[in-house]
């Protein structure tokens, strides 16, 4: 049985300490290196804080019936915390370097030029930047050739999404092994070329924004607003791609919708990009044309449609929100019995 590769968690704040958290639950051996010079008594504090966060999120998930608590302690077995005097030796066993050090560029400066010297040859380094680009941190490691950045969205052991965003000069099969490594333990990677945003902060930028804007012009009051979102815009797009809703539903509407939208409230932000129009007047207007963002020729349509339904079902099933038959006879009987 092939033994899984050491991982490195530089930096033990909020992040080293969940993706540590999640390489130790699925079985890798993990190092929190903590890159900062302190003297004993504040690495061992940070430590202890570190191990308490962790033990506290594994209680949680326990508690929730995610797995039989009797592994808690098997799990943090597999972590072990490195202060600075420490790291140099650690880093050395490390296959796979994950930084997660504050948002600062010195800081980050800092964490790879004291990591550098220390690491194997063959050792991927990736940074864990949410809004540094790696074209601008690729120079900093000493094979640039090896790193790419890896956007975890928090609670980064609990949601399967990890943005990998190489740069150019990233050799592909590092990528290759960065997606392989996170599939293992049950991630769910995307690569998205170094652009500011990469892909979910994006799209939540412009919905957030857009929901505290409804919100300050009086449209919808901001539970009404989280509720459309729970129980519609949310559950729509967990079960289905945003660019595969575009297709199912027809790219037209989208098309005409978007420009009602723009006209209407006088926002050329609601205006669709040139490649909707393109689609549009090229008939790619999605799974009814065969084609639109995705290629649907040779897809069973009706056998698409089914199990789309499925995976909605599926989710409100889960949620406990799945329409019952008869629920509108069972709630007037109830209120007939209550005398109301």
């Amino acid at each position: 049985m092939t033994v899984p590769p050491v991982i490195g968690a530089m930096g033990a704040g909020r992040m080293g300490r969940g993706i540590a958290h999640a390489f130790a639950y699925a079985g890798h051996e993990v190092v929190l290196i903590d890159a900062k010079p302190r003297d004993a008594a504040a690495a061992g504090a940070l430590r202890a804080e570190a191990y308490a966060e962790i033990r506290a999120s594994l209680t949680a998930l326990a508690e929730a019936g995610g797995f039989d608590a009797r592994e808690i302690d098997p799990i943090l077995a597999r972590v072990r915390f490195a202060a600075r005097e420490e790291a140099a030796t650690a880093l050395g066993a490390i296959e796979v370097l994950f930084e997660g050090v504050p948002e600062m560029l010195e800081a980050k400066r800092a964490a790879f030029e004291f990591a550098g010297p220390h690491l194997r040859a063959d050792a991927i380094v990736a940074s864990t930047t949410s809004t540094m680009l790696t074209t601008e941190l690729a120079g900093l490691v000493p094979r640039p050739e090896r790193f790419l950045n890896c956007h975890w969205l928090n609670p980064a052991y609990l949601i399967p999404l990890v943005e990998l965003s190489p740069h150019a000069g990233t050799d592909r099969a590092v990528t290759e092994r960065m997606k392989s490594l996170l599939e293992a333990i049950g991630k769910k990677p995307v690569v998205c070329t170094a652009a500011p945003g990469f892909i979910v902060p994006r799209l939540q930028a412009l919905v957030m924004n857009e929901a505290a804007r409804m919100v300050e012009q009086g449209i919808a009051t901001a539970e009404d607003v989280d509720r459309a979102v729970r129980y519609g815009f949310g559950i729509r797009y967990a079960s289905m791609g945003v660019v595969e809703f575009i297709d199912y539903g027809g790219l037209d509407v989208l098309y005409y919708a978007s420009h009602y939208m723009a006209k209407a409230l006088g926002e050329p932000r609601f205006e669709p990009p040139a490649i909707v129009d393109r689609y549009m007047h090229e008939g790619r207007r999605g799974l009814r044309d065969g084609k639109g963002f995705f290629d649907w020729r040779g897809v069973d349509t009706a056998a698409y449609r089914k199990d789309v339904l499925a995976r909605q079902l599926s989710l409100l099933r889960h949620l406990r929100l799945a329409p019952e038959p008869g629920a509108a006879l069972r709630a007037q009987a109830g209120a007939r019995r209550s005398g109301a």
